[in-house]
C-alpha cells in the first residue's frame, strides 16, 4: 500500500496530493484565536466534512464546488483506514484564489466592536441605532487577505480586493472581485434562508474560491461549518447582547476567561463543543451523525 504524506497543513486540516485531485482531511484539532489548541474534539473532524458535503450538494446549482466524493472507497487504498473514514473529502485541484470572503448578516464580535467605535465595519457605513447582534438590512461583504499560521488575516475593503486579484491576474481583477462578492452574497442569502428555517441563524461566514483549469470560478476549502461560521440557535435570539451559540465561541469565551490555561480545555470544554456541534448538524440536515 502506497503510504500518504500531507503535502499542506492547516490549523485543522491536512492537504494530500492524489495526482489529479486532492484529499483534504478534517482532524479532530481546534485552534481559537490563531493558535491550535492542545487537545482534540472527537468526531468534529466528521462533522465538518459532512457539513460542508451537505451545503456543496444543497448549492451546487448556484455555483459549482470542488468536491468529487467523500467515499473512502473512491479514493486510495491508504485512505481506506478508519481515521479517514468521515472526515475526508476528494475534490478537484483549483487555483486558490488569495482572498477570504467573508459575509456577514448579523452584527456581533469584531464588527461590533467597530461599529460602536466609528458607526462603521470593514469601511462600510451602517445605520445609526443597531445594538450587539442585530440583524444587517443587507448582508455586507467584507473581505480580507489570507495570512500564513500564526499570523492574523487582514481585513480590506472591496476596492483594494480588485488591487490584489489584478497583481495576481492582470486584467481580471475587477471582474473576480465582482464574481467573489456577488457569489459570496448569493450563497450565503440561499444557506440563511435555509438554516433559519431549520432553526439556525447563521451570523456571518467565510467562503474561499479557486479557479478551474478554465479560469471559472469554484467555491472551495470548507462550507458553512460551525468552524468557518457563527452558529446561533433562533431559539431565545435577542438583540441587545452576545447569543448562545454552536461553533467555536464557547472555546473562545472559556480560554479568555481562564488566560492562564496554556491552551490546555477541561474535558467538560471539550464535550459541550462536540455536542454543540452534533447538535448543529442534526438540525441543518435532519439526520444523526
Amino acid at each position: 500500500m502506497k503510504e500518504y504524506s500531507p503535502i499542506k497543513e492547516g490549523k485543522v486540516r491536512e492537504i494530500y496530493d492524489n495526482g489529479d485531485s486532492l484529499i483534504m482531511v478534517a482532524t479532530d484539532r481546534i485552534s481559537a484565536f490563531d493558535v491550535i489548541l492542545k487537545n482534540k474534539v472527537t468526531k468534529k473532524g466528521t462533522v465538518l466534512t459532512q457539513m460542508s458535503k451537505f451545503w456543496f450538494d444543497y448549492t451546487s446549482d448556484i455555483l459549482g464546488n470542488h468536491m468529487i466524493s467523500t467515499d473512502v472507497a473512491d479514493m486510495p487504498e491508504y485512505f481506506r483506514q478508519p481515521q479517514f473514514d468521515g472526515n475526508s473529502m476528494l475534490c478537484k485541484k483549483l487555483e486558490m484564489l488569495p482572498i477570504e470572503c467573508i459575509v456577514r448578516g448579523y452584527i456581533t464580535g469584531s464588527g461590533w466592536a467597530s461599529y460602536k467605535e466609528n458607526g462603521m465595519v470593514c469601511g462600510i457605513q451602517l445605520p445609526e441605532g443597531l445594538q450587539e447582534c442585530d440583524k444587517l438590512p443587507e448582508p455586507i461583504y467584507t473581505p480580507s487577505t489570507k495570512a500564513e499560521i500564526g499570523d492574523h488575516d487582514e481585513n480590506i475593503s472591496y476596492e483594494r480586493s480588485i488591487e490584489v486579484l489584478e497583481k495576481e491576474y492582470p486584467g481580471r481583477g475587477k471582474e473576480l472581485a465582482d464574481a467573489l462578492k456577488e457569489n459570496t452574497i448569493k450563497l450565503y442569502k440561499a444557506c440563511a434562508d435555509y438554516a433559519l428555517a431549520h432553526g439556525i441563524i447563521i451570523a456571518d461566514t467565510k467562503f474561499e474560491f479557486g479557479l478551474d483549469e478554465n479560469g471559472n470560478v469554484v467555491l472551495a476549502d470548507e462550507m458553512l461549518t460551525p468552524d468557518s461560521s457563527r452558529f446561533w440557535p433562533v431559539e431565545g435570539y435577542e438583540p441587545g447582547h452576545g447569543q448562545p451559540s454552536f461553533d467555536k465561541q464557547f472555546v473562545r469565551d472559556w480560554l479568555k476567561a481562564n488566560p492562564d490555561s496554556d491552551y490546555n480545555l477541561p474535558q467538560e470544554v471539550i464535550d459541550k463543543t462536540i455536542e454543540k456541534y452534533l447538535e448543529a448538524y442534526k438540525l441543518l440536515t435532519g439526520k444523526d451523525l
